[in-house]
């Protein structure tokens, strides 16, 4: 809201309040940006794109900006003078149609209500720096919204869904508001889906922030795409309600959630800024029992932190179990932190030791909305598939010359200790030439009684019986060779073969992955079974007035100027309803087969 002062002298000036940003009436031209420190004011012509920036110390009263203008207690004091600027020829006037399209936009509860009032933004020909300029001041939040433990709802066209919100008693719509979405666990044990208990609140109690708490069950686990639509669509609700700081949304989860918080990590980057599972273990998805929906790519775990917490007495999931799968995701390159807690069973007895260091975790790692690397991969039926502002829009072929991609999905095995037989039970079937085993005297045919005077029962693998044993150890073998005893004395020195990869998850079909790097105007990548990807253009990533140039696996495949575009503003807007990312253009990309 603006205020206009009298003084004595009758020089009129406009104090702005310390929301951010600031847009004048309709019949005036000229678009204000106030910092939320406020120690910078923008003012923006929309036409031809002058603008004129003020700067004011925060610490010193009565400090001068570089117009000399002094600091109102209240704001920034810009005297008229400087608003003539407004008055130029060309610049834009704000129309009442464009007020009423863009009142309707930020009223709009679905997405596809804000796309419908888009058209109308489109259609009141606004110009697209007050476009963007509006969209990232955002909606105006209402005061009387419900605080507390609030039961909530929506229908959509798989059916209604059930949420819980846990708000602050003292929420304060003029700022903004961390928010953990929280998955629950014993998805199997709910059979139906059914309104929770009333006053029901799975959270773990952290820091004064919004809590949601979403509901699956048997037949809509975390890890199906029915519930990965789920937690967006919550997700957007809430930020229409409440405001929400967009880049301090994590999802963490206990047990089947925090199964669940991996699932929604490799298939739902963009919205989130770190995933915290906690006593959860991703190789359940693997489970053909788990069903989880579509194939999964741990190499998209790359593109957020997470923090794990597993129990060393957890009878289903110990650390024993865990530890190498962590290891692993560490090793090639998944930003992690991992508590494991020795004593701990499958509970959350340990959460007031680790609160603390989980909102720290929390709070140092806030999301990127345009990060400058990517790496996303997707297949079936999850086409097209986006992280961030890249979209994978059609897979193919490829070429024969496509790089390899390292793969995360590969989890190498333990070296093997190989002493050099083929065996069936205790029956030596074959001798390795050169190996340990013929060194000892070892033969094709024999029969393995004892090992260090210990019995060998038929049908025990020799192997299975020396798995463990210390190298360079004595070894005394009592076989059968023939009709005969044989006594055969050396020592261990099995050959140290390196282990293989594994996949951690099988492929059912074909995949596409694009990795990215931008370095100024600039976005080289390599791809791997993608025909055709979208990259959207930020004003905040790329300077749109110079060209733009695409090299993907060594080619140029675009290089040039891209045209901002309100509709294309709008509609990534409409779908994303996020302030801190908004798109200007759709780059969009064929790559030869």
């Amino acid at each position: 809201m603006w205020h206009r002062r009298q003084r004595k002298s009758r020089a009129s000036t406009l104090v702005p309040s310390p929301s951010t940003p600031l847009i004048l009436s309709p019949s005036a031209p000229l678009i204000l940006s106030l910092s939320k420190d406020e120690r910078s004011l923008r003012m923006y012509l929309s036409k031809d794109e002058r603008s004129l920036r003020m700067y004011v110390s925060k610490d010193e009263p009565g400090a001068r900006g570089s117009t000399g203008s002094p600091r109102a207690a209240s704001g920034v004091v810009i005297s008229v003078a400087a608003l003539l600027i407004a008055t130029a020829p060309g610049a834009q006037q704000l129309s009442p149609s464009a007020d009423a399209a863009f009142s309707s936009f930020f009223l709009a509860r679905t997405a596809r209500e804000a796309a419908a009032a888009s058209d109308r933004i489109v259609a009141s020909e606004v110009g697209f720096d007050e476009a963007f300029l509006r969209l990232r001041q955002g909606r105006v939040y209402p005061r009387d919204v419900a605080r507390g433990v609030v039961q909530e709802s929506y229908r959509s066209e798989t059916g209604e869904y059930f949420y819980t919100l846990d708000v602050p008693e003292s929420y304060d719509p003029a700022r903004k508001y961390q928010v953990r979405v929280q998955l629950h666990g014993g998805v199997g044990r709910m059979e139906a889906n059914t309104p929770p208990r009333p006053g029901s609140n799975i959270r773990l109690p952290g820091v004064e922030q919004i809590y949601v708490m979403p509901y699956a069950w048997r037949d809509a686990p975390w890890w199906t795409g029915r519930q990965v639509d789920n937690l967006r669509a919550i997700l957007d609700l809430v930020k229409r309600t409440y405001n929400v700081d967009e880049n301090r949304v994590v999802v963490s989860g206990v047990s089947d959630g925090g199964t669940g918080a991996y699932y929604t990590a490799m298939r739902e980057t963009t919205p989130f800024a770190s995933f915290l599972p906690l006593n959860g273990f991703i190789l359940v998805l693997k489970n053909e029992t788990s069903e989880a929906d579509g194939d999964l790519f741990p190499n998209n775990l790359l593109n957020k932190p997470l923090f794990i917490v597993n129990g060393g007495r957890d009878p289903m999931y110990p650390t024993s179990v865990v530890d190498p799968y962590v290891e692993h995701l560490k090793s090639d390159g998944v930003d992690l932190v991992y508590r494991p807690q020795p004593t701990a069973a499958h509970d959350t007895s340990w959460w007031p030791e680790i609160k603390d260091s989980f909102e720290r975790f929390v709070a140092d790692h806030p999301r990127v909305p345009l990060p400058d690397a990517l790496s996303w991969e997707s297949g079936p039926p999850n086409i097209p598939s986006r992280a961030h502002w890249m979209v994978i829009d059609r897979l193919g072929a490829g070429r024969p010359d496509e790089p390899p991609l390292p793969d995360v999905n590969r989890m190498p095995t333990p070296p093997v200790l190989d002493f050099g037989i083929r065996e069936s039970g205790t029956r030596i079937n074959r001798v390795v030439k050169g190996s340990n085993a013929e060194q000892i005297g070892l033969r094709s045919g024999d029969v393995v009684l004892t090992i260090n005077n210990q019995p060998a029962f038929p049908g025990t693998d020799v192997a299975d019986l020396l798995r463990g044993y210390p190298s360079g150890r004595p070894l005394l073998f009592t076989v059968t060779r023939g009709r005969e005893s044989v006594r055969l004395a050396g020592r261990y020195a099995p050959t140290v073969l390196p282990g293989e990869s594994d996949a951690m998850f099988p492929r059912q079909r074909e995949s596409g992955r694009i990795d990215l790097i931008r370095t100024g105007n600039r976005v080289d990548a390599r791809s791997r079974g993608v025909a055709a990807f979208t990259l959207l253009l930020s004003p905040d990533q790329f300077d749109l007035n110079r060209a733009v140039t695409v090299v993907v696996n060594g080619r140029t495949v675009f290089d040039g100027i891209v045209q901002r575009d309100t509709r294309t503003l709008l509609k990534w807007a409409a779908r994303d309803n996020d302030r801190t990312m908004l798109f200007a253009a759709e780059l969009q990309i064929a790559l030869p087969q």
